[in-house]
């Protein structure tokens, strides 16, 4: 249920104003420690920039390191890194349009293509969903770590429970609440987020339990490196899976993966495969993922040649 409530949520916030990702590591200190269901990027001023370098993530490593568009840099002196990562890293940024080789001297060089905007991220939103708040699981401590953080300009919880002011009052005042209905695609906003400071010092939880609490104090440049690194990996991964190889597949009008047999959307990783007593391996249908979400979002499927992209104004979600 959360899975098939997770993806219809994304159907329903895609809008040319943003960029829909699902399921992006948001820890700092610990970067495994929280993920983040969905999470919603505005462009900012620079975002045509960046959209015209490439359509995939461009690699954390290789944005970091002392190379630009002027003179070509040797790969050794521009990586601060094993040389097996620096020529990883550089296959990847130069496999994306980002990086581009040459030599000097005999040596292998790099220069970028175009120089990295300091300025296209604009908002980020981060939603947790949990349909039935019935069930909460860690919800509460999730939010908490949110909210403390403040790596995100807003959070909010998405649900399809009726929400009553015992729920409202067991999660932090800051993080908004939506009710979201999966059959209509309508969103009733319960309780408003109240906005985060992504600029200021954040307190990354590290553990809690009964009699204690073990934090982080998180800076603003390691905030703003984070951010960078979300926003890279929502513009280059979506939230559309791969439809399952099987007979039964097929994709919903939105891109989403659907099986016949069943007569409804499933999770491929979980519930396709050789586990399933109605499989038949097939190849998989075109979900079209790129059309849809070069045609419905912020995002450039084909940035190269197209010229400048329009300006995405930024979107209130609603």
């Amino acid at each position: 249920m959360e899975f098939r409530f997770e993806l219809a949520l994304c159907a329903a916030l895609e809008s040319p104003e943003r960029v829909v990702a699902r399921q992006l590591g948001a820890g700092v200190e610990r970067p495994g420690a929280r993920i983040v269901d969905v999470c919603l990027l505005s462009p900012g001023p620079d975002f045509d920039e960046r959209a015209e370098i490439s359509a995939e993530r461009i690699p954390d490593p290789a944005i970091e390191a002392a190379v630009g568009p002027g003179e070509a840099v040797p790969v050794a002196d521009a990586f601060d890194l094993p040389p097996d990562r620096a020529a990883a890293v550089v296959d990847r940024a130069v496999e994306v349009g980002y990086l581009e080789r040459e030599r000097r001297n005999g040596r292998p060089a790099v220069r970028a293509t175009a120089r990295y905007p300091g300025d296209w991220i604009g908002d980020l939103v981060a939603v947790e969903n949990k349909p039935d708040l019935g069930t909460p699981g860690d919800l509460e401590a999730q939010l908490r770590y949110d909210a403390a953080l403040g790596l995100f300009d807003e959070v909010v919880l998405a649900t399809a429970s009726y929400v009553t002011r015992a729920h409202l009052n067991r999660i932090p005042d800051a993080v908004g609440v939506w009710r979201f209905d999966t059959e209509t695609g309508d969103r009733e906003v319960v309780r408003e987020p109240t906005p985060l400071d992504p600029e200021a010092p954040g307190v990354e939880v590290r553990s809690e339990r009964p009699s204690r609490t073990d934090v982080a104090l998180v800076g603003p440049d390691a905030k703003a490196r984070k951010r960078r690194r979300i926003a890279e990996r929502a513009y280059g991964k979506g939230w559309r899976p791969e439809p399952p190889a099987c007979a039964h597949a097929q994709a919903t009008a939105d891109g989403r993966p659907r099986c016949a047999h069943f007569d409804r959307v499933v999770d491929p990783g979980r519930e396709c495969g050789s586990g399933c007593p109605a499989f038949e391996p097939a190849d998989p249908p075109d979900a079209e993922r790129d059309r849809l979400r070069d045609e419905r979002t912020a995002w450039v499927a084909a940035p190269e040649g197209d010229g400048p992209r329009r300006q995405s104004g930024l979107s209130r979600y609603l």
